[in-house]
């Protein structure tokens, strides 16, 4: 049998190793007979036991812990998608999430954003903080822009925004999906003190966000069908799509299509709009 299946883990383990610069870390001593760095370097930076890091390499030993997964990716300076791999070889599993606050998105990320001239999308972090939008979502959800940042919250907006409250066809029913899949949400991204602290807040602000998180429901938001009252064009109905966002665990995207005709002209009214509006301006 090859040896990359037989111990696919040590393969990579072997690959990173040889990848690293010894001079760079003070290892540069004498002539070395194959390029990276030693077996007992890369124990020496990960913290464990030579014995334990050469046993893994030749696929002895039993599986190892998390802990001392991290360690080595942290010993060997993995990318989070290759301290990813490297867990799914050596716990067949990826690792727990850790969670960042993402306070911007790349600007080619928000190019496919603006790809959808009729469709309202935004990208959200795991707690729902919005934190990059289109023309269209601007238009027909909310004008993030306009609000402060700590304002941009989906939650926020929806138990403690009266306009946004009032725009919803059956704000209870949408109240209760956003909690159930808010929670599904956070809780996969590993944001326990980042939920703590939004649910507190909400909980004094609104009873019903209070009544709602106690009942525990847990709900998934891939796609669905979102119904809105436009103060001047009536119904808008809106197909939506949640999509993950490959290397930002941290981010998701939401895109939402016209659901009807109807609706696909009341939007492109509504954005020729916004544009002679725009224009005017400058």
């Amino acid at each position: 049998m090859p040896l990359a299946t037989a111990n696919p883990l040590g393969t990579f383990l072997r690959d990173r190793r040889s990848r690293m610069d010894a001079a760079a870390f003070g290892y540069g001593g004498g002539r070395r007979r194959t390029p990276g760095l030693r077996r007992e370097e890369v124990a020496q930076r990960a913290n464990i036991s030579p014995t334990w890091y050469t046993w893994l390499e030749q696929g002895r030993g039993g599986a190892p812990s998390a802990d001392v997964l991290n360690r080595i990716a942290a010993g060997l300076m993995l990318t989070e998608p290759e301290r990813e791999h490297l867990f799914v070889l050596g716990l067949g599993r990826p690792p727990e999430p850790r969670y960042t606050r993402a306070d911007d998105v790349t600007p080619r990320l928000q190019r496919v954003l603006d790809a959808f001239p009729i469709s309202p999308a935004i990208i959200k972090t795991a707690t729902w903080d919005v934190v990059a939008w289109n023309a269209a979502a601007a238009t027909l959800l909310t004008d993030y822009g306009a609000l402060p940042r700590e304002q941009r919250n989906i939650l926020r907006l929806i138990f403690t925004n009266s306009n946004i409250k009032a725009a919803q066809e059956d704000w209870m029913s949408v109240a209760r999906y956003v909690v159930g899949a808010f929670r599904a949400d956070a809780a996969r991204a590993g944001a326990a003190a980042e939920i703590t602290r939004l649910v507190e807040e909400l909980s004094r602000l609104s009873p019903e966000f209070e009544a709602l998180w106690r009942d525990n429901d847990v709900a998934g938001h891939a796609d669905g069908l979102k119904r809105i009252h436009h103060p001047e064009h009536g119904l808008i109905e809106l197909e939506f799509s949640a999509f993950a966002i490959d290397g930002r665990p941290d981010l998701g995207m939401i895109v939402y299509n016209p659901a009807t005709a109807a609706t696909t002209e009341r939007i492109q009214s509504l954005m020729a709009r916004r544009a002679d509006e725009v224009s005017r301006k400058r």
